[in-house]
C-alpha cells in the first residue's frame, strides 16, 4: 500500500503505462510503502521504470553469458582482478556503466553481475551525474560487489514490485554458475535473467531444470525473496531533485 502525508492530486491515471504499472503494484502490496511527498514516490516509479528498460535493453544486446573464467570487460574501462572487475583509475564510473551498454559485445559476465550493472544504469539515469560519479567512484563489479550505496535490502515474501531483483534456485545444478538465475521482475509474469533472457516463472524452472545433474531429482523454483535499493536514500540525489 502506498501511503503518503498528503495526497496531492497525484493518481495512476495521470502516468505513463509502465509507471502506472508500478504505482498499482505498490498500493495492492501487503507491505506499506511510505514517502515523503510525491516527488519521492515519482522518483521510485521512475528508477523502477529504467530498471525494466535497461533490463530488456540488456538482453537485446548482444553480452555474452559467461563464469568469471571466460569473462571479459572493455579494458579501456575496466581492470580484471581477483575479486571482479575494477574501474580503471582514469576512467569516470558514468562512462564505464554506460560503455556496457553501448558496447555490450565487449562483455561477458553471469547473471547476478548484469543485475548489478542494470542497477547502476537505472541510477544513472535517475539521478544527477556528478552525484552518481561521487557515490559510485570506486567501482568493482562481479557477482554482489556492488557499492554500498546502492543500499540493496533483500526481503522475505513473494508480492513482487515490478523492478525487483529474485532468484530461481537450481538445488541440483550440474555447473555451478547454474546454482541459480538472478531476475529482474518485469511484470505480468515475466522475468529477466542474463543467460537464459525474457521467461515467464514457469518458463524459466524449464530452463533451469535443463541445466541439472544427470538423474536431478529437484526441480528448480522461485524463492520467496525479494531485492530492491533504496529508493529513499538516492531521491535526494535525483536530476529533479538537483536540478540537472
Amino acid at each position: 500500500m502506498i501511503q503518503l502525508p498528503v495526497f496531492p492530486g497525484l493518481s495512476a491515471d495521470m502516468l505513463p503505462e509502465t509507471q502506472r504499472a508500478i504505482w498499482q503494484a505498490l498500493d495492492r502490496s501487503p507491505e506499506t510503502f511510505y514517502y515523503s511527498d510525491a516527488g519521492e514516490l515519482l522518483f521510485e516509479l521512475e528508477t523502477r521504470e529504467k530498471i525494466l528498460y535497461y533490463s530488456r535493453k540488456l538482453s537485446e544486446s548482444g553480452a555474452v553469458f559467461a563464469a568469471f573464467q571466460d569473462s571479459f570487460f572493455n579494458p579501456a574501462y575496466w581492470v580484471k582482478t581477483r575479486a571482479g572487475y575494477a574501474l580503471r583509475p582514469d576512467v569516470r564510473p558514468s562512462d564505464a556503466v554506460n560503455d556496457v551498454f553501448s558496447n555490450a559485445s565487449k562483455y561477458a559476465f553471469e547473471c547476478s553481475t548484469a543485475i548489478v550493472l542494470i542497477l547502476y544504469k537505472a541510477v544513472l539515469e535517475s539521478i544527477s551525474v556528478r552525484y552518481f560519479n561521487q557515490l559510485f567512484q570506486n567501482l568493482l563489479v562481479w557477482d554482489w560487489n556492488y557499492d554500498r550505496d546502492l543500499g540493496i535490502v533483500t526481503k522475505i515474501g513473494s508480492s513482487f514490485i515490478p523492478g525487483d531483483i529474485v532468484y530461481f534456485y537450481n538445488p541440483d545444478y550440474r555447473q555451478p554458475v547454474w546454482t541459480g538465475e538472478n531476475a529482474v521482475y518485469l511484470g505480468n509474469d515475466a522475468y529477466f535473467g542474463h543467460g537464459i533472457g525474457i521467461k515467464s516463472e514457469q518458463e524459466m524452472v524449464a530452463a533451469l531444470n535443463t541445466l541439472r545433474k544427470p538423474n536431478a531429482t529437484r526441480s528448480a523454483f522461485l524463492i520467496s525473496q525479494h531485492s530492491r535499493i533504496n529508493f529513499r536514500y538516492l531521491f535526494q540525489f535525483a536530476k529533479r531533485i538537483q536540478g540537472i
